[in-house]
């Protein structure tokens, strides 16, 4: 047993209008309003932030961001900076796939945004995971322990302890595939963790929650969750609707 305290995060990803928003979160409030044992995380597009944190306002749901850029401000059209995000919510998803595959995002500027998150007292969602190319090939543990290592360079003992890493299997996501339990609890457990403890130390390496993301569902939630090294999930599709992501939540119970 682990005394890591689970986690559930939504990512609505580039999802639900402002109307949309507050029908699904009013439909998710009384699912989850008597779960004291997980952190609930919902993190819609910029544009829903606001009304998602005024909704949420004295609820068990916490609010995050989906991105962020590392500079507090500047010429840097169509970005948010943390120290606009902090206001507004308490966590901030870094270095998801898409955002690395789509917009460029590297092992360095997720680093920065990282150090940016934590200077502005956000915390840190860091994603991390390989392609399907990279799995066949037998380099998921390369490209994992590249991407935490790169990722938490230079963080102090105090840094690290706020952050919660992400296993995302980029060919599981949105795919309908999924890791078997034993496969992700192996690189959770066997890649991911002890690089934790060799660049941490042992009891905060052991702390640090790694959440499973990639196609979880109401049906395999728990299997996942029941893992020794799964500490919950971050979720994209199945968050969109109120009666999946509470039965995800009910998985990590």
């Amino acid at each position: 047993m682990t005394d890591r305290r689970p986690m559930v995060a939504g990512n609505w990803k580039m999802n639900k209008t402002l109307g949309e928003t507050a029908e699904l979160l009013k439909a998710l409030k009384p699912q989850l309003e008597n779960i004291d044992s997980v952190d609930l995380v919902v993190c819609p597009p910029f544009i829903d932030l606001p009304l998602t944190k005024d909704i949420l306002v004295g609820s068990n749901i916490k609010v995050g961001a989906q991105n962020m850029h590392w500079e507090a401000s500047g010429a840097y059209t169509g970005e948010v900076s943390a120290t606009m995000l902090k206001d507004l919510c308490d966590y901030v998803i870094i270095g998801h796939s898409e955002r690395r595959a789509m917009f460029g995002e590297t092992d360095e500027t997720v680093n920065k945004k990282v150090m940016a998150a934590l200077n502005a007292g956000l915390l840190p969602i860091v994603c991390v995971g390989e392609t399907l190319e990279e799995n066949e090939a037998g380099q998921t543990e390369a490209v994992v322990d590249r991407m935490v290592r790169e990722g938490l360079k230079g963080l102090s003992q105090e840094q690290v302890g706020q952050i919660v890493i992400a296993y995302e299997p980029v060919w599981a996501i949105g795919t309908g595939k999924t890791a078997t339990p034993d496969q992700a609890n192996d690189v959770h457990k066997n890649v991911v963790r002890p690089i934790l403890r060799e660049m941490f130390g042992e009891e905060l390496g052991n702390s640090i929650r790694i959440l499973y993301g990639g196609s979880v569902k109401p049906g395999n939630a728990a299997e996942l969750f029941g893992q020794s090294d799964i500490d919950g999930g971050l979720i994209g599709g199945a968050s969109l609707k109120a009666a999946d992501f509470a039965g995800i939540v009910d998985g990590a119970l």
